[in-house]
């Protein structure tokens, strides 16, 4: 079945049938919307920014096998804040990571500003993220310029014109990028009475210009405390007008629901049992090490277990099966040069489905880096069996030693720079 159709967001059909769950794993942001104020703790709001609380990406994992066991028709699971997914880069894309491994059979989507979204581009299509909703308000800076307090990107902030500038900038690169990935691009624009209502169409032809497939134009409802609490909603008929507008040059949607960040069920009628179980889950202690099936091995040739981890340019991974031990592919370890960075690529990226490494000799910083996030260090020499022994069926080395290794790494901290 085409994923489109069955994701509710992108196909007004599929609503009915199919449900979402946004993942509330991302609490900060990097930008300010006058007309947002974000609350993690009401019930009683259905908006973005609003969830009842924030997980981590492994109470994540954990909700959403029970969720799925309650919810079969549970198609899409996405991530749309309550802040920003790339303003929480790390918990986003971890998140995606490791539900990946559980959850192969559904759709991936994502709601994001696009400030920071580029660098990401090639991992999310690399994951299966299917579909990104982009906020885009505006093409004029200067209209920005009023929606926005304030931006912050790469560790400076920017405000005014200056900060739309940035803004605008970096999401409409985002669209052809994503394009050239496969992924289905539906921007959304926050319609604001006397700022931004008269500029639909001209955002419209353009982004349908760069390949984007769907808009959503949402009016703004205020939000108590917010800088534009004081703005009108926009009415029915300003917004059927402008919905009729942009259907001149990109396919319109009219069916949103403005979910908020922790949304569970049909489009428009969440699941009220979701609601409770998620709080539970958040207070949830998670072994960071949970539901990791694999272990790598820093080998030579995929027999012996003979090589220091700062060495190894590659790792053999395998799993348990029911007929033994199962080889399941070989991969790149992160380049040398680049300091404890290498560490954290490696625990986080390469080997963030491992539950153990085995390896002839490593350095303090790898060792304390990958037992930090969950991954089991075993130092040994001999064959890769007896250390899968080691692991699944928690079987004694035996005559298999800890490793003496006295060539590369005799006194390795595990720099990340290279031996010397």
């Amino acid at each position: 079945m085409n994923n489109e159709l069955r994701h509710p967001c992108f196909d007004a059909d599929a609503r009915r049938q199919y449900a979402r769950v946004h993942l509330p794993v991302a609490p900060r942001c990097n930008i300010q919307c006058n007309y947002c104020n974000r609350k993690y703790d009401c019930v009683n709001e259905s908006r973005p920014g609003v969830s009842s609380t924030v997980l981590s990406p492994l109470q994540a994992v954990h909700y959403l096998k029970a969720l799925s066991e309650k919810m079969p028709e549970l198609s899409v699971i996405g991530i749309a804040g309550p802040g920003d997914p790339f303003a929480n880069a790390d918990e986003t894309m971890q998140t995606l990571r490791v539900v990946r491994q559980e959850f192969p059979d559904k759709i991936f989507c994502l709601s994001t500003n696009g400030l920071e979204l580029a660098p990401y581009i090639d991992e999310l299509a690399e994951l299966g993220v299917s579909h990104v909703t982009l906020t885009i308000n505006s093409l004029r800076p200067e209209t920005l310029a009023k929606i926005y307090k304030w931006v912050r990107f790469q560790r400076r902030v920017y405000r005014g014109v200056e900060g739309g500038q940035v803004l605008l900038e970096q999401q409409l690169a985002c669209i052809p990028l994503l394009k050239a990935k496969g992924i289905m691009v539906k921007i959304n624009m926050v319609v604001c009475v006397g700022l931004n209502d008269g500029e639909a169409d001209e955002l419209a032809q353009k982004v349908a210009a760069l390949g984007a497939d769907t808009m959503n134009c949402i009016p703004m409802y205020p939000a108590d405390n917010a800088e534009f609490a004081f703005l009108p909603e926009p009415s029915k008929e300003q917004m059927k007008a402008i919905r009729q507008g942009i259907a001149k040059y990109i396919r319109p949607m009219a069916h949103c629901a403005r979910c908020r960040a922790d949304a569970a069920g049909l489009l428009g009628h969440d699941n009220v049992e979701a609601m409770s179980m998620i709080g539970q889950f958040s207070t949830m202690v998670v072994n960071r090490g949970e539901g990791r099936t694999r272990v790598a091995v820093a080998s030579h040739e995929g027999i012996l277990v003979n090589l220091h981890l700062g060495e190894a340019r590659k790792v053999y991974v395998f799993e348990q099966s029911r007929n033994g031990y199962h080889f399941v592919e070989i991969r790149n370890t992160p380049a040398e040069g680049r300091g404890m960075d290498r560490w954290r690529e490696l625990a986080e990226k390469t080997l963030v489905d491992c539950q153990a490494v085995l390896v002839a000799g490593i350095g303090e910083n790898p060792m304390r880096t990958l037992q930090q996030n969950g991954i089991r260090v075993i130092q040994m020499n001999g064959l890769i069996d007896s250390g899968l022994d080691a692991v699944y069926l928690n079987l004694p080395l035996k005559t298999l030693c800890r490793s003496e290794y006295t060539r590369c790494g005799e006194s390795c901290r595990g720099t990340g720079t290279g031996c010397g």
